[in-house]
């Protein structure tokens, strides 16, 4: 995880918030390194983690986690972490596997619904009742990203039905956490991304956002993220307040800094 960004969002490891439902934006860059940083957050914070990565390969996110102080083997061994491969299964419902995962079976089937993904998900994170409750803190769904489900011919509209069920079985009834990532093509006629973000920001109660620069790449300033706390869950202040800040992207750590104040220009 990086310290800075959980810093910069005042939340810790030790004492991390519940029930939320948190969006990850990504537009005209790679918002993944914002994935890492909450999936080693929450392995660290002792949480149940339902991963669907859709994206990258389990040695991808390993990798990559290992430079964050996390090891996915381990996690995924002692049964804190449930990990849905979804590249290497859509590879073997789209070419006839012997042994097709149903969990992906809409890929295959036009106009199917994601009930069998929530199936997964609500397996994978409600307690066994032999003990499984009390080894976590609580369970965090995690998604990367729902924009592939969009690239395969899922509607938009069964993407959230999916999302709104696994807030309710999440969020509600088990207290825990839901982070998604959804790319934003920030084309106005693509129309079911358009729905899906709009959709998603609305249910949403904290939203961050990683943008490319106007100014083209720079190999000091990565780019920019936007941090929006939406009044879900503080109905006593103002319903929504945000903050924006630049970075940059190293091997095993993300430097924030206030627009125009890179180091680099100063």
């Amino acid at each position: 995880m990086f310290p800075e960004l959980n810093n910069l969002m005042n939340v810790s490891p030790e004492k991390p918030e519940q029930g939320t439902f948190t969006l990850l934006c990504d537009a005209k860059t790679d918002g993944s390194f914002l994935v890492h940083h909450f999936l080693s957050f929450y392995l660290k914070a002792n949480c149940k983690v339902c991963f669907v990565a859709l994206l990258q390969s389990f040695s991808h996110y390993n990798i990559v986690g290992q430079k964050l102080g996390v090891n996915l083997i381990t996690a995924r061994d002692r049964g804190q972490l449930v990990f849905l491969e979804g590249l290497k299964s859509t590879v073997e419902v789209l070419f006839g596997s012997e042994e097709q995962p149903d969990t992906l079976k809409f890929i295959r089937e036009s106009g199917s619904d994601l009930k069998s993904l929530y199936e997964l998900v609500q397996k994978a994170l409600t307690p066994s009742g032999d003990g499984d409750a009390a080894s976590w803190k609580f369970p965090v769904l995690l998604v990367d990203d729902l924009s592939v489900l969009l690239s395969v011919g899922v509607q938009a509209v069964a993407i959230l039905d999916f999302i709104q069920s696994c807030r309710v079985t999440v969020c509600c009834q088990l207290k825990g956490n839901v982070v998604a990532l959804v790319h934003d093509s920030d084309k106005t006629e693509d129309e079911e991304n358009v729905v899906l973000m709009k959709a998603l920001g609305h249910q949403s109660s904290l939203i961050l956002r990683a943008e490319g620069l106007v100014t083209g790449f720079c190999k000091d300033v990565h780019g920019q993220l936007k941090i929006l706390w939406r009044g879900l869950q503080w109905p006593k202040v103002e319903q929504t307040r945000s903050l924006l800040y630049q970075y940059k992207i190293q091997d095993k750590s993300v430097t924030f800094f206030a627009k125009g104040l890179s180091p680099a220009v100063l």
